[in-house]
Order: structure tokens, then C-alpha cells, then sequence
């Protein structure tokens, strides 16, 4: 949690009790959507959060890079602890996220798309997620 409140500090952000319940949350679910952590911390604590305050949170900390997101096919934005270079495993029935880290696939991908000419466009980077579903029986 100290390194959390630095990194809040060196972009000028109070370390509130909310963010650090946001935080904590986050921690604990790894891949969560604004409700998610707005449950989780309803649960967990006696002071109640909304969800638009949470999603304004989590927006704001997604775009300072202090975590990832991404949109989902259920057209809800799921946010990520892990910044680092890695793609997901997507389960379209449970909307549930999993990291894959296989630095040599990704570099296989992205060197490939990378040389790819588009017309007006020059690739930043890429962003690899793999929709699946389980084949676990329920």
C-alpha cells in the first residue's frame, strides 16, 4: 500500500481512504469491472461507495497508467492491475479475465504486425486478447 500512496503523491493525488479501498480491492481481484469493486468494498467495509465513484476512480487511475483496462464483449470496461507487457485469456460466458505471459509469442506478433504497412497508420503497439470459453463441464 506505501507504494500506492507514492504513486498517487507523484501525480498529485490525495492517497483518500476511498482510492485505497479501491486499491485494495483491486488487489485482491486482480481483473475487476466498477461494480466488482464497489461490491467488494460494500461488503468489506461499513462506509459505502457508489459506483460512480468507483468507475470515476478507477478511470482516472487507468488513464495515469497506474492500471490497464479493457472493454468487454458484455460492453463493460474491466481494469487490470498488471501494467506490464502481457496479453489476456477472455472467457465470453463468464467474463472473466486471465493473464498469459509468453514474452515470445507477443514479440512473434507484434515484430510481424509491426513491419505491416497501414495505409495512414503506424502500430504503437499491440494488444493481444483471446476470447475463449471453458470446456470445464459446470
Amino acid at each position: 500500500m506505501a507504494s500506492f500512496k507514492d504513486v498517487l503523491k507523484k501525480h498529485n493525488l490525495k492517497a483518500t481512504s476511498q482510492r485505497l479501498a479501491i486499491h485494495e480491492a483491486m488487489m485482491e481481484l486482480g481483473h475487476a469491472s466498477a461494480d466488482m469493486v464497489t461490491e467488494y468494498i460494500n461488503a468489506k467495509w461499513e462506509s459505502k461507495v457508489t459506483l460512480a465513484s468507483v468507475y470515476n476512480n478507477l478511470s482516472q487511475l487507468a488513464l495515469l497508467g497506474i492500471y490497464g483496462h479493457r472493454l468487454s464483449s458484455n460492453s463493460k470496461m474491466y481494469f487490470d492491475v498488471s501494467t506490464s507487457r502481457h496479453m489476456h485469456l477472455y472467457d465470453r460466458d463468464t467474463h472473466e479475465f486471465r493473464d498469459v505471459v509468453d514474452e515470445e509469442l507477443l514479440d512473434t506478433v507484434e515484430t510481424k504486425l509491426k513491419r505491416k504497412k497501414y495505409k495512414g497508420y503506424k502500430v504503437d503497439y499491440v494488444d493481444v486478447q483471446i476470447v475463449c470459453h471453458s470446456t470445464q463441464k459446470k
